[in-house]
């Protein structure tokens, strides 16, 4: 069959893709790669090795004939949440894996790596297989955002708070008064549209009919939040869902992850270390209990996703990753893949809310504005944010 794109490109998409969660990597010391402090936090060399799996299992198992596994060990340590796969260490126990070492799980992405170069360039890469491995890059991307996200968490607990990378250069955001975007009631069509890449969930293209309404043109800043903060916000029940209430009493929220008050200064760790908050920055780090409070403190709400979609053209998204009011369901006519590949997202539409845009650890050429993220209303370690709607 004929592919649709040159063994070339896809020798060099692959490879590209690959390396780059390695250089992610490059700045850590070996002690970085196995610390899970908390159970929604993987250690990175899980994630290098997850990703391996998943080329090897997937692509090269059952595709390329007389492979040999690297070591039959690995399916267990490396499965995620594939039920159809068989037994896996659970998640709680990922950071239990001194062994393999991060030395032999970078063996192991070479020599998967060398195999799936074979793979690429001979008869049995197959038009059949291209959406399997479009699926695995696209996995690998997906990890490599998370590796930012955990790895920040990592550090960002070590009392010492080290820097991921003190040459990263952050873009110092100018204050502007927010304007609200003016939408008429009528029929919008949101969904994936065209010939690339796009998961399950986000087909298929369908019409939904929104009311009348109004959506900020930028995200909630640091020192909007500030003024929430010291306004008694997590101390005022009125503002929050009774979930989110026992939340912030359980938790003793009072603050974004990652600020910390010393000195009489509120500071942020970043990837660059320990700074001073940034007020004209968009606050980050805010899981779906406080974006509601904020929205509810400024007598505003979150906006749905359809509506968030239907708008996205007209503002600046991609710095955070925003809460809609929406939960994560399936769109009309949605079906999941036979197999293990119909657990990727289909199985995960039950008690989570859906987070549009993308973020500053998104990579190149992974976002879009029909991605449907989704997490656990309590969840804040990924780079989230705020934007207003009424």
């Amino acid at each position: 069959m004929t592919l649709n794109i040159a063994t070339t490109d896809l020798v060099k998409k692959y490879t590209d893709i690959r390396k780059h969660s390695e250089e992610i990597c490059a700045p850590l010391e070996i002690e970085d790669y196995v610390v899970q402090p908390i159970i929604d936090v993987s250690p990175p060399k899980w994630h290098l090795g997850h990703t391996t799996w998943f080329f090897e299992t997937f692509i090269l198992i059952p595709n390329f004939p007389d492979y040999k596994v690297f070591d039959a060990q690995y399916n267990f340590v490396f499965n995620s949440y594939y039920e159809t796969i068989g037994a896996r260490v659970i998640r709680t126990d990922r950071g239990n894996l001194s062994r393999p070492s991060v030395s032999d799980i970078y063996k192991y992405r070479q020599y998967v790596d060398e195999h799936m170069k074979i793979f690429l360039q001979s008869r049995f890469m197959t038009e059949t297989v291209e959406p399997l491995l479009e699926l695995g890059l696209n996995h690998e991307q997906q990890h490599q955002e998370l590796l930012i996200t955990d790895i920040k968490y990592i550090l960002g607990h070590n009392p010492l708070f080290p820097a991921y990378r003190k040459e990263l250069i952050s873009k110092k955001e100018s204050y502007r008064p927010t304007e609200m975007l003016k939408f008429s009631e009528g029929i919008y069509e949101i969904g994936f549209k065209g010939e690339d890449f796009c998961f399950d969930n986000e087909l298929g293209r369908h019409k939904v009919y929104l009311n009348d309404f109004e959506i900020a043109d930028q995200l909630v800043t640091n020192r909007e939040y500030l003024q929430f903060m010291e306004a008694g916000g997590y101390t005022d029940f009125r503002h929050w869902h009774a979930e989110g209430w026992d939340w912030v009493k359980q938790s003793k929220a009072e603050s974004p992850l990652y600020w910390h008050f010393i000195d009489g200064k509120w500071m942020n760790y970043t990837l660059n270390g320990l700074q001073e908050v940034d007020l004209n920055d968009a606050v980050c780090h805010i899981n779906f209990y406080e974006a509601s409070a904020f929205a509810s403190w400024k007598e505003m709400r979150l906006p749905t996703e359809a509506e968030w979609e239907a708008a996205s053209g007209n503002f600046n998204w991609g710095n955070r990753w925003e809460w809609t009011n929406s939960a994560y369901l399936p769109y009309p006519g949605f079906k999941k893949e036979a197999g293990a590949v119909g657990e990727y997202n289909g199985k995960f539409m039950v008690n989570q809310m859906v987070l549009r845009g993308a973020s500053e650890a998104t990579p190149a050429g992974h976002s879009r504005n029909t991605y449907r993220n989704f997490f656990q209303t309590n969840l804040k370690w990924q780079f989230t944010g705020i934007r207003l709607a009424q």
